[in-house]
């Protein structure tokens, strides 16, 4: 947890961008370190647990990781979270809290009360359309013989 937060403060002095960090660990030796690049990549999706999974993912040569911990200097926001749980690690350990964010201008409580408002009620429009053509794809995956679950 000592280099997430390192790596954190770093971050912010080098100006990539935020100030948060991650790591991802199996069987206590360091596969990946990520921290948040959105600002120096243009990608609102560049969070610190996105790229240490990422990461991760490209040297372990594989889009599970489960057997391994992620290490953040924070508790993850909406997408981070989800992130980590497509990613199936076994544990997460955080620093910083939610709270601790939103004192530094990283407030992610909108994000959390749109996730529990029915879409209709969200503040993006979220518009439904073509469903009935989209089902052919899920049709096409369930169908195929040699597909890779996950």
């Amino acid at each position: 947890m000592s280099r997430a937060i390192e790596l954190a403060v770093e971050n912010v002095n080098a100006r990539r961008g935020g100030p948060f960090a991650a790591l991802v660990v199996k069987e206590g030796e360091l596969i990946a370190e990520g921290t948040n690049l959105v600002t120096s990549a243009m990608d609102p999706t560049a969070h610190a647990e996105i790229t240490a999974i990422r990461n991760a993912c490209r040297k372990l040569n594989t889009f599970h990781l489960t057997g391994c911990e992620i290490y953040t200097s924070c508790e993850p926001c909406p997408m981070c979270l989800g992130g980590v749980y497509w990613s199936r690690v076994d544990r997460l350990y955080y620093a910083g809290t939610r709270e601790d964010a939103a004192a530094a201008g990283f407030d992610d409580a909108f994000i959390y009360a749109q996730i529990q408002l029915p879409v209709e009620l969200r503040s993006i429009p979220m518009i439904g359309m073509m469903r009935q053509e989209s089902l052919a794809a899920f049709q096409s995956w369930r169908n195929l013989a040699a597909k890779v679950p996950y």
